[in-house]
Parts: C-alpha cells; structure tokens; sequence
C-alpha cells in the first residue's frame, strides 16, 4: 500500500485517526445534549433538535473545533463535561506499535490535528502518545483549519516538510482533498474512525482497517 522508501515525514491526525472517534461523537452527541437539556429544563431529544443546526453552522471552521467557542455559545464548561465522559478515550488498535516503528525507522512524526488545545491537552495526558512524536502542530496555532486550502503553506512556516515525500493518514475526507490539491503525494483515509459505527465510504482514497497493516519495516 505504501512505498516507504519515499517517505521522509509522516503527518497523523489524531481523533478518529490515532484514537477512536467514538469518543467525540458520544460527547457532542449525547453528553453535551444531556448536560444542555439539565441547564434548560429540556427533554434529551429537544436538547439534540436545539443543538444539530448550532453545530451544523460551523462544521469545517475553527469555531467548530475550539472548546472555548462552545463553552461561550453553550454556556456550559466543556473543558469540564470531557473530562466527566474521558474514560471513553481510547487508541486505535497497533497505534502504539506503528508509532514506535515509525520513531525507530528515523522518519519524521508529526501529529497535525485540528482539535482545540484543551482537547489535545486531556487526550495527550489520558493516553501519552506525545513521546512518539517529533512535532504536534495544532491548527489553533496555524488559525484555519486542515479543510482550508491555506493550512498547508502555513504548516511549510512552522514545519517545513517536501509534499511529494510526505504522508498523511486522516479520517477526514475533506482534510484528505485538502492535502492533495497541496500536493502531499502519500494520502490514506481510516475505515473505522468510530469503532461503534459501520465502516464509512473513503471516496477516492485508499484507507486502513488499522496501523498493523502500513507499519514501516
């Protein structure tokens, strides 16, 4: 599936990528609804109808993925209610193993997410993947998305890195679009980003069951 003898830097997204996505769909699913319907006086149902055009509106922009944004919009402390529900943070099946191949295969790891800092923070401390990488850039630092086309070229500032001999692994389809119009030569989507959910259909993209199958030898 992949010729690592021309990559020379790997970019990995992290929820629904490196951890399963399970976690943030029950949050704002169903935590952050249940926690909204408690402060209004609302059935959990009436809470989800209230919420889905709110999220609706600002999926793919920063508001979307920034903790502080929704604890303004909400008025709830959603730092806070993660942290109720983080035992449900849980790595991918071979993460851990891909990670520590990729580190003894001298290729650069860098974790490019666009979850908000207080996310990452939790996430990092509930698994501590960060030792496996040699960068994590967060989009928040960047200030647009991995959807937007400018993302890129605004990486290249902060971490310079060859398109062509680069590989990025990312559940997003949208990301993935992104990073080929760039240029990025190596792309691969995620078959399973919620282990909870059926397969989704990865377009035009190759994808992966899980990291035991493009572990580098």
């Amino acid at each position: 599936m992949l010729d690592w003898n021309n990559i020379q830097t790997v970019f990995l997204d992290m929820d629904g990528t490196l951890l399963d996505l399970h976690f943030d769909n029950h949050f704002w699913l169903e935590h952050v609804p249940l926690r909204y319907a408690e402060k209004h006086g609302l059935s959990h149902e009436a809470a989800q109808d209230a919420l889905a055009p709110r999220y609706h509106k600002v999926v793919g922009t920063m508001e979307w993925y920034c903790v502080d944004y929704w604890t303004r919009e909400l008025g709830l402390d959603i730092a806070r209610l993660k942290e109720e529900v983080e035992h449900l943070i849980a790595v991918h099946p071979h993460v851990t193993d891909f990670l520590a191949a990729l580190r003894g295969s001298r290729r650069r790891a860098v974790l490019v997410t666009n979850a908000h800092h207080k996310s990452l923070a939790l996430k990092m401390r509930k698994t501590r993947l960060d030792g496996y990488f040699d960068a994590v850039i967060c989009a928040h630092d960047i200030g647009v998305p991995k959807e937007h086309p400018e993302f890129w070229d605004r990486l290249q500032s902060v971490e310079h890195f060859d398109p062509r001999a680069t590989l990025l692994v990312d559940d997003s389809l949208p990301v993935l679009r992104s990073a080929r119009d760039y240029g990025i030569g190596h792309l691969l989507a995620v078959h399973r980003p919620d282990t909870q959910l059926p397969a989704k259909d990865v377009a035009e993209f190759d994808a992966i069951h899980d990291f035991l199958e493009i572990i580098p030898r």
